[in-house]
């Protein structure tokens, strides 16, 4: 993969969409367009460009008056969500996580041994993990329900907090070297995994972690002590495990494989 920036890339991606028709695309653009607009005139046009908004879809395809939005990734360890705690914290209370958890996601978060992030001594995840895996193991237990993963999936990946609608599929990679998954794709391996372990804060597949610790005390990056980054660190992994199984025509067992993080 080329060391072309995210921005670059969505761009790449809108000029190799927009104005075409349908015909007209390399087969991976092709393979795309056909899935997420089933059954349209490949003599249509195809209109694509680089969504300015805050959202998770990063490019929006106009096709026949339907509109679709993209969300594009590369390289490794993918954010796929950024908010401030506070909001994260509402997110857990709505849904009716117990208050203990919700106290231990905090002191977890700040690793501070506090719950708002003004303690003097800050450790590392490792050394919180160290002391406390029982009680992050708890909290995982009591989030990675399917009621609570549908509502996380829709927040972290699809469709976030400020979208018209959720993504229509998740690209990784480049125009001429690309995956990508559709959103019920994500849904369905969001779930799948929802038994696997991990020994960090997790929904699934999905590691919940501060958006920088801060651990050297650089004022540059003490307000991302604040803020809550959500990683698809598997992303690679689960777009081909899924391919795999898709192209076997099999139905992918549960995965019960640890994940330490």
């Amino acid at each position: 993969m080329s060391e072309i920036n995210g921005f670059a890339n969505e761009f790449a991606f809108v000029l190799e969409l927009n104005n075409k028709t349908i015909k007209e695309l390399n087969p991976l653009c092709r393979d795309l367009i056909d899935t997420i607009f089933p059954n349209e005139n490949e003599n249509m046009i195809i209109k694509c460009w680089r969504n300015h908004l805050q959202q998770k879809a990063d490019i929006l395809i106009k096709i026949n008056n339907k509109i679709k939005g993209v969300s594009i990734k590369k390289g490794i360890k993918n954010s796929v969500h950024v908010e401030p705690i506070s909001e994260f914290i509402s997110f857990l209370i709505t849904n009716n996580i117990s208050r203990e958890n919700v106290i231990e996601y905090l002191k977890f978060h700040y690793a501070d041994g506090t719950t708002n992030g003004k303690g003097l001594k800050r450790i590392s995840t490792t050394e919180y993990k160290a002391k406390n895996q029982f009680k992050i193991d708890k909290l995982n237990g009591e989030i990675n329900n399917e009621r609570l993963l549908r509502r996380a999936i829709d927040r972290f990946v699809l469709r976030g907090k400020n979208s018209s609608f959720p993504i229509s599929a998740l690209i990784y990679g480049e125009v001429d070297d690309f995956f990508f998954l559709t959103s019920d794709d994500i849904i369905k391996i969001i779930l799948r995994k929802s038994a696997i372990y991990s020994s960090t804060v997790h929904f699934s597949v999905l590691t919940v972690q501060p958006k920088n610790r801060c651990l050297n005390y650089n004022p540059s990056y003490e307000k991302d002590r604040f803020c809550v980054q959500v990683k698809w660190y598997s992303l690679f992994d689960d777009i081909i495990e899924n391919l795999y199984y898709k192209n076997n025509a099999q139905r992918i067992p549960p995965s019960s494989c640890p994940r330490g993080n």
